[in-house]
């Protein structure tokens, strides 16, 4: 029965009662109408209006429960689905409702791994041409001051000794830039190797202090996954070096039931109630397409505290 024909006939079923009770019951209404005529009318009225507001409330119900999902739902933070319940087209509706965030999600994730691999990809190429292009030139101009000075009369010397130091400075930033781009040692030696270099770069500039725990007994990680865990942590600490105005900075990867977890916490303003920006956006979207959950807040004793927890499925082999 479709949601029209229940309702008209929960309103058909207390009118019919109503008229009933009038055609049947004793009262008349006379004319002029007499008080104790209206005061039982006005009961009979309010008696059915209660009836049918009950009845209405409990045939609506599961589409309250819709529209709170409706406003609720959000495709970086995947919730349960609403339980289908009710009748007819109420259970269609909300039956139909979850299809569509399944096929959302679906295709969000397939638009979001497109769009991370192509940026990745463009982030090699950068990279690339960097440490070919830009790197290289800035080497060959070293060596070409070094060249000159050799050469050159004392005060001049100076002077090109210190044009050396500012290019040399140059080079080291776009290395540093390459590596932030695309991470090499996390291809040639792995994911602690990676972000122990990355907590060198890191504690090595400014005044922010990096304390490190990674457990050397990891499970086994797939390509992606380690990739995932290193751009949140690569995204986590530049936004705590940048923005947080922290002094310590602690960085945990360990083994936990079922998955490896990931831990930074920094001893700065926190977040409170600022609006998420693309960074943690972006952080969410990664987390996603490995399966794993990431949280983002504030931390009980001060501070801002990041968790990702990734799911491993270890394989058993018999004999």
């Amino acid at each position: 029965m479709s949601l029209f024909w229940r309702i008209f006939l929960l309103n058909a079923a207390v009118l019919t009662s109503a008229t009933a009770l009038l055609l049947v019951g004793p009262v008349t209404v006379s004319t002029p109408v007499l008080l104790a005529e209206a005061l039982i009318l006005t009961g009979g009225l309010a008696a059915m209006l209660a009836a049918n507001g009950v009845l209405l409330r409990v045939g609506l119900a599961p589409l309250e429960r819709l529209t709170k999902a409706m406003t609720t739902t959000d495709l970086l933070r995947p919730g349960p689905r609403p339980q289908v319940t009710g009748h007819a087209g109420i259970a269609d509706l909300i039956r139909t409702f979850n299809t569509m965030l399944d096929r959302l999600e679906a295709e969000r994730a397939l638009s979001t791994a497109r769009a991370l691999s192509a940026q990745e990809a463009e982030r090699r190429r950068v990279a690339q041409e960097l440490h070919d292009e830009v790197g290289q030139t800035l080497t060959a101009v070293l060596l070409e001051l070094k060249r000159v000075a050799d050469h050159a009369p004392s005060p001049v010397r100076e002077e090109i000794r210190q044009v050396q130091e500012t290019t040399r400075d140059s080079l080291d930033e776009i290395r540093r830039i390459a590596r932030r781009l695309r991470p090499g040692v996390l291809e040639e030696l792995g994911l602690i190797s990676a972000l122990k270099a990355l907590v060198n770069d890191s504690g090595g500039r400014g005044r922010l202090t990096v304390r490190r725990h990674f457990d050397p007994e990891l499970p086994t990680l797939g390509e992606e996954a380690e990739l995932v865990i290193y751009r949140v942590a690569q995204e986590s600490v530049t936004n705590t070096a940048r923005h947080s105005g922290a002094t310590t900075l602690d960085i945990h990867l360990g083994r936990t039931l079922g998955g490896v977890l990931l831990r930074i916490r920094d001893d700065g303003r926190g977040i409170g109630h600022a609006v998420e920006g693309a960074g943690i956006r972006g952080m969410r979207e990664r987390a996603l397409l490995i399966g794993a959950d990431l949280d983002v807040g504030d931390h009980p004793e001060g501070g801002t505290e990041v968790r990702l927890r990734v799911p491993v499925h270890e394989r058993r082999t018999g004999r």
